[in-house]
């Protein structure tokens, strides 16, 4: 991923956590935040894989605002894995 690509990935991340209010949640608590991270990581691991991206995926459409986030999230998508394999 080149550099502009890889910033501007990293910022919509930072958006992301910031949408779900865990800054506001933890007080801004960066070891919390990333243990939260780290523990959806380790149930992506187990074998209900499957049922949690779902549930998270329905969750995260839910919470972006109206069809115009959700349209903008599948575009995003699209795009993502059409740019996949490149650096």
């Amino acid at each position: 991923m080149k550099r502009r690509a890889r910033t501007r990935h990293l910022i919509e991340l930072g958006g992301l956590v910031m949408k779900a209010e865990l800054v506001e949640l933890t007080d801004d608590d960066r070891a919390v935040i990333l243990g939260l991270l780290v523990e959806a990581a380790t149930k992506l691991r187990g074998d209900d894989r499957e049922q949690m991206l779902t549930l998270w995926r329905r969750r995260g459409l839910r919470t972006f605002v109206g069809e115009e986030g959700q349209k903008a999230y599948l575009q995003n998508q699209n795009s993502s894995s059409l740019g996949a394999g490149k650096s």
